[in-house]
């Protein structure tokens, strides 16, 4: 028998053709789901191949610490005994261990790592040739061309299509060797959707009380959705004011047009890390929480005792569960990476209902990838995306000419106009002195501004008694609780003045009589409104719009600057700022005034272009991994010990040699840093490195409760992070 692995408790065998068949029929389960099972069959069929060398035997069965290549050898095959397509399919077994790699080009020598260089070393591996005496390659090669619809020139669909092949691939790889390693684990996944939807009907007659007009609104809002979940698959938007129900409204969407259409699951995609527990707690409250997953940096699965959180757990890996709740990040750089363990779950983000919240918070810089990217899933994917904004950005010109776009709640208008309770008044010039004096004089009050260092100054001056500050230089499990006390005291008609950075604006559920805002772009202001008057409780709410001191905006990045002298623009222009009409045309100007580079600032998307030209296949899925990141790289996590648990999972770094399920339990406990302002904490030895890159702040007294992180330096210049 040939052996591809041994349990190391029963020390029982599981032979290379076992394997190889199990990881092919569940790849081919994954592949089915966009209509390409045979090609993720017979990549899962071939891509332990190497496996059967003598070399590779002697290894496993000896327990032999030597590195033998066993991925090469069915890329080798594939393109060799695959006319065409051969070479899309040995990217993926190539990597399935190490990553997607680069092409590389035709010159490339076998002593590359690129694909090109990798698929000349056929001569250099190790005799695996027996493989044909228990698989004939012949036999299983798809009889038909991939089963896609290629975009623009075509390029970035196939290195879409790269990534999904090898997603089913790699997931099925992992499952079949976690299966006969550990055959306690449970992967069951067997849901009731219609069970789901019922309680989703009971939640939503909570708010079917007809005393209150905003009720009968938002209940015709989310009949509109349901009506509208019967249409066919494809691409929609949902233009929905703020306090119009719209979570709720399209989630009733997505789980009737899943079942309506036999979908798989529902993703819901988030900007800020910093919110989405606040929606991931709704739908966990309707629905259970072992039906929803939060994928995002901030969530604690240390208790692996309890059943429910170890499933979630296990679920990260591949989103084998029916409600995800994650953020842009996650889900637009797992689209984009090389590494199997980002991969692994792209294929089930085929025959989904995917609802990106927040639209207008997609990523500009990567816009264009983003919208290519959303565009495949529709188009080839059976998938269906739902666009949901109250500032619907003008991206219809954006998506390729086959991409249609459906508008779920048609009377934009009419809904903007009932919805309207604020006003905006533009205050010119503003100093903190009479910023902090007409704060102190409310009762509640909410003032958002651009920068970090604007908000400490402007807190430093607010009555301390019932004043709040919220950054991201706090830690998510300190923000989240002073977030709470926040909800709390409004709710509770208490005093409560809050400074923040623009980490509130989207999707946080406070309601405050009046907002301050620093001039931002529009899209911004329209969020900040969202927390002025919500529950409509005044005649009008009323949202202040000011211009900074230079002092706070000299020094801002081009990525706040610009949406700023555009949305200047349309204050200039427009008597109502917020209309659909001014939201349209800052967001045409806005993306007229980047240009197309400047809304794929990396040029991913032609660099996957390009890969098709001559037919030569040379996708660089490692370099454009290495291009397409979300938030800069030049940040690094410091952690702060607040509590007795942060304590204890500070300890369990110092002192344990596996630490992995330690670093993601201590998200909560992380602020991350930039690189200059890292450097001079550590210079000034105010930082602990407990292993390498892993630091823990050495002076909690520069943590402070009601601020966050902070120090000072010798020169008596103070840097807050």
């Amino acid at each position: 028998m040939f052996c591809a692995h041994i349990n190391p408790i029963t020390k029982q065998k599981q032979s290379v053709k076992e394997h190889l068949e199990n990881t092919a029929k569940q790849a081919k389960k994954f592949g089915d789901s966009f209509d390409n099972g045979d090609y993720a069959y017979i990549c899962g069929l071939l891509h332990d191949l190497g496996k059967y060398s003598e070399k590779f035997q002697n290894k496993i069965n000896n327990s032999l610490n030597i590195r033998v290549d066993h991925s090469t050898a069915g890329a080798v095959e594939i393109n060799k005994n695959f006319d065409y397509f051969g070479k899309l399919l040995a990217y993926c077994i190539a990597g399935h261990h190490g990553g997607l790699p680069d092409g590389g080009s035709k010159s490339d020598t076998a002593i590359e790592v690129t694909l090109n260089g990798r698929l000349k070393r056929e001569k250099q591996l190790n005799d695996y040739s027996v493989f044909d005496t228990e698989i004939n390659v012949a036999d299983f090669l798809p009889a038909i061309p991939p089963n896609i619809k290629p975009l623009n020139k075509g390029g970035f669909s196939l290195a879409f299509y790269i990534r999904m092949i090898y997603s089913c691939l790699v997931d099925s790889d992992f499952l079949d060797t976690e299966a006969f390693m550990n055959n306690e684990i449970d992967r069951s996944n067997d849901y009731d959707f219609k069970a789901l939807n019922k309680k989703v009907n009971a939640y939503v007659k909570t708010f079917k009380n007809k005393e209150r007009e905003i009720n009968k609104k938002r209940t015709e809002i989310l009949n509109n959705c349901i009506e509208k979940s019967k249409l066919g698959k494809g691409l929609y938007t949902l233009t929905v004011p703020t306090g119009g129900g719209k979570t709720v409204s399209s989630f009733a969407f997505a789980i009737n047009h899943l079942i309506k259409h036999d979908m798989d699951r529902i993703i819901y995609v988030i900007p800020y890390t910093s919110i989405i527990e606040q929606t991931g707690k709704i739908f966990k409250d309707i629905l259970g929480n072992d039906s929803v997953l939060e994928h995002h940096s901030s969530f604690d699965f240390n208790n692996n005792e309890d059943l429910i959180l170890n499933k979630l757990k296990l679920s990260t890996e591949n989103w084998d569960i029916p409600i995800v709740v994650t953020t842009n990040v996650q889900f637009f750089e797992s689209l984009f990476a090389n590494k199997s363990s980002r991969c692994r779950k792209l294929h089930n983000m085929s025959n989904s209902v995917i609802i990106f919240d927040e639209a207008q918070m997609l990523p500009t810089q990567f816009l264009t990838p983003c919208i290519m990217a959303i565009s495949e899933l529709v188009k080839n994917y059976k998938s269906t995306c739902v666009l949901c904004s109250a500032t619907q950005p003008a991206l219809k010109d954006k998506f390729p000419e086959a991409i249609k776009i459906n508008e779920i709640c048609e009377n934009t208008e009419d809904l903007y106009q009932f919805f309207r309770r604020t006003k905006v008044v533009n205050r010119g010039k503003m100093q903190v002195e009479q910023l902090t004096e007409e704060l102190n004089s409310c009762n509640q009050a909410l003032c958002i501004v651009n920068s970090k260092k604007h908000a400490i100054e402007i807190y430093s001056k607010l009555n301390a008694e019932n004043s709040f500050h919220l950054s991201t230089r706090m830690c998510p499990k300190h923000r989240n609780k002073v977030l709470s006390e926040i909800k709390k005291r409004l709710e509770n008609g208490q005093p409560c003045k809050v400074v923040s950075t623009q980490l509130i604006e989207a999707g946080v559920d406070v309601d405050f009589p009046v907002v301050y805002r620093s001039m931002a772009g529009i899209d911004s202001i329209v969020q900040a409104g969202g927390r002025c008057n919500r529950e409509g409780k005044l005649e009008i709410g009323i949202i202040n719009i000011f211009e900074p001191e230079s002092v706070y905006t000299k020094n801002m990045p081009t990525t706040i600057q610009l949406p700023i002298k555009v949305a200047e623009n349309i204050v200039a222009r427009f008597e109502d700022i917020l209309s659909p009409q001014a939201i349209k045309a800052y967001f045409e100007e806005l993306y007229m005034f980047k240009g197309g580079m400047g809304l794929d600032i990396n040029n991913v998307f032609n660099e996957m272009e390009k890969g098709a030209e001559d037919f030569n296949f040379n996708f660089n899925f490692k370099q454009v991994a290495e291009k397409f990141k979300l938030i800069d790289e030049n940040t690094i996590p410091v952690i702060v010990d607040i509590d007795d648990k942060s304590k204890e999972l500070i300890n369990k770094l110092r002192f344990a040699d596996e630490y992995k399920k330690t670093l993601r339990a201590i998200q909560p406990y992380i602020v991350n840093v930039y690189e200059n302002e890292f450097m001079k904490m550590f210079g000034a030895n105010l930082l602990d490195v407990i292993k390498e890159g892993i630091y823990v702040l050495r002076d909690t007294s520069k943590y402070k409760e009601n601020t966050g992180l902070e120090f000072t330096i010798e020169t008596g210049v103070g840097i807050f992070v």
